[in-house]
């Protein structure tokens, strides 16, 4: 069975919110984004072609796509994503923005389960801030990795839903040179 990892950009206290930009996400009056940009670093890169060169599919929700989409398909080029699926939980997309894209309309548990009976390489999820909730919640989850910034941001959308108990072990920690800690964590056995 394919690993499906949870991959975010997490503040010091918990926020997934806005990490690229001021204008990324303002949703419920965040104003605290662009919080990634400052301490972007070479171990961020290093990190990211490592699991990319793991995975064959992304599994993303609607706002995270087209963020991606306008961030990559212009480029194909420098698409760290290109050759890798895309799969899409949306509602409202009628048409793809980016190359490879499938969308998840309904029975989204369902075909995310079907998604990991498949053989293949392990699936990416990062942002999706609804999306990585409901997987959690339906332990769908292999591996957690929290690239973790040090800053306080106050409020936010967090990466973990309120009420969730859920187990994991640490299976490898390091920090790039301007101090993000990249910690793994595997699903813990009961």
């Amino acid at each position: 069975m394919r690993k499906l990892i949870v991959s975010e950009f997490v503040t010091l206290d918990g926020v997934m919110q806005g990490p690229g930009s001021r204008w990324e996400d303002e949703e419920g009056g965040f104003e605290n984004g662009g919080w990634v940009p400052p301490l972007f670093d070479e171990g961020i890169g290093a990190y990211f072609g490592e699991v990319t060169q793991n995975a064959d599919a992304v599994l993303l929700g609607r706002k995270t796509y087209v963020s991606h989409a306008g961030a990559f398909e212009p480029d194909p080029a420098n698409d760290p994503f290109a050759g890798t699926k895309k799969y899409v939980v949306t509602k409202t997309l009628t048409e793809s923005l980016w190359r490879d894209t499938t969308f998840i309309r309904e029975d989204v548990i369902g075909s995310i389960r079907a998604l990991k009976a498949q053989p293949g390489k392990d699936i990416l999820t990062d942002g999706s801030c609804q999306l990585v909730h409901a997987v959690l919640e339906h332990d769908l989850v292999d591996e957690v990795n929290l690239l973790i910034f040090p800053v306080i941001v106050g409020s936010g959308k967090r990466v973990f839903p309120n009420g969730l108990h859920r187990s994991f072990k640490l299976i490898e920690s390091k920090t790039t040179p301007n101090g993000i800690v990249i910690a793994r964590y595997a699903r813990a056995e009961n």
